[in-house]
């Protein structure tokens, strides 16, 4: 992450090395003078964005909005070329302009981007835009053996000291958490989801479980520890891998998981469950039938398992923005194309459940944990890191709570398996 900023020095957006000191103060506003000009491209600008109600505050302090209703926010711009940038192509360049200080954000972070995500979702003219530059501009990473790995790389080998600041503290669980009651924490929420998917996969003592994409490794350790379960975990994050076996050192797991540095399309052996939680985002939709081959391959006659991935109601490339700095050849599905992985071999889908709202509050716990410690993880990165990775969970947080992105878990299994539940009261007598 820190050394994609490192690439742009030099660029129009003045984006500062990875370390240097060039951010270590906040950034003088322009000088430069505030012409009709600039006032008529910043009310367009606005009009782009659907009118929402927040202000532009340009760099001689004028202020301008217009919208009549009450502000969530002021948008501060820090030079003409702000104003360019934005107009020409706002997914893209907010989020670096935003990074180097360029623009700031008076007022909630998370609720100016949820205001301006609610107004874009009604705009015709940024809908339009949109649209003309995802066919003529984007191009989303294509998610083969060796650019999967640099991918993973990117995002998930920051450091797990990283991850350590803002995460639960428990087993590292980086996906959404699972709130039967509101005022859980987020341990108590993340082990919470790990005992709903376990009690989704009716996971039992002796069961064989493979695992796509284990993350620092927590679910396979839950489910051995606290069912039984045999479980061996492909993933190809170094980082995680040595965490992960570290962890399952420790606790004693050594026979009961197994962590493969490898990708999902080796996987190998016979299992009784296959889980992926938060891979099918990296998989690429030109994948899933090859995830449904690996599925098939693997699971024994009576096999079931579950996916959980964000996802869309509608097919839209992930955010130009967020796929370029922060992860790189994700695409969220929607439920039609998850399709594609259970249809080739007619697995049964068994149930179909959004944890959308629970996500949100997922990610809530998390950037308050960022805030916390945003200014050791600026001195372990720097600025525009920090900005950058704050700008990121405010972001999601809008977007799951506007409806821009779901989560979906799905279980499945054998389509001639008829060892099932009657109900789905298994699902809630722990809770």
């Amino acid at each position: 992450m820190a050394k994609d900023f490192q690439k742009n020095k030099g660029t129009s957006l003045n984006i500062p090395p990875r370390g240097g000191g060039a951010y270590t103060a906040e950034l003088a506003p322009s000088r430069a003078r505030v012409s009709s000009l600039y006032r008529w491209l910043a009310r367009k600008l606005l009009d782009l964005l659907g009118n929402p109600p927040i202000s532009l505050v340009l760099w001689n302090a004028e202020e301008i909005t217009t919208s009549d209703q009450s502000l969530v926010a002021r948008v501060h711009i820090h030079d003409n070329e702000v104003l360019h940038q934005l107009l020409i192509n706002p997914a893209l360049h907010f989020g670096d302009l935003y990074s180097v200080g360029r623009i700031k954000i008076e007022g909630d972070l998370a609720e100016f981007l949820k205001t301006v995500y609610s107004a874009i979702a009604r705009s015709p003219k940024y809908i339009k835009l949109k649209i003309a530059q995802t066919r003529l501009f984007y191009r989303p990473s294509q998610n083969r053996l060796l650019n999967s790995r640099e991918n993973i790389h990117h995002h998930y080998d920051i450091g797990n000291d990283f991850y350590e600041l803002w995460l639960d503290r428990e087993a590292l669980q980086y996906t959404c958490a699972y709130f039967p009651s509101p005022d859980l924490t987020i341990e108590e929420a993340q082990r919470a989801k790990m005992d709903y998917i376990c009690r989704k996969l009716g996971l039992k003592p002796g069961d064989r479980v493979v695992e796509a994409g284990c993350g620092w490794g927590g679910l396979a350790r839950h489910m051995a520890k606290q069912y039984g379960a045999k479980v061996r975990s492909y993933n190809i994050s170094r980082q995680q891998i040595l965490y992960a076996r570290e962890k399952a050192k420790a606790d004693g797991l050594e026979g009961s998981v197994d962590y493969v540095e490898d990708d999902y399309r080796n996987i190998e052996g016979k299992y009784d469950v296959f889980v992926t939680i938060g891979m099918l985002e990296h998989v690429g939709r030109d994948n899933y039938r090859v995830l449904g081959d690996v599925i098939h391959r693997t699971l024994t006659s009576k096999g079931r398992g579950l996916i959980h991935s964000i996802g869309r109601n509608k097919p839209e490339l992930m955010n130009a923005w967020i796929e370029k700095r922060i992860f790189p050849g994700a695409y969220p599905p929607t439920l039609r194309e998850m399709m594609d992985v259970f249809e080739d071999h007619e697995f049964s889908v068994l149930d179909v459940e959004n944890l959308r709202m629970h996500y949100a509050k997922t990610l809530g716990h998390w950037l308050e944990r960022f805030n916390r410690n945003a200014d050791l993880i600026e001195q372990k990165f720097d600025r525009a890191f920090m900005r950058a990775w704050r700008l990121y969970l405010a972001g999601s947080i809008a977007a799951f709570t506007t409806g821009s992105l779901q989560l979906f878990q799905i279980s499945f299994t054998r389509g001639t398996n008829n060892n099932l539940p009657w109900t789905r009261a298994h699902l809630y007598e722990s809770l």
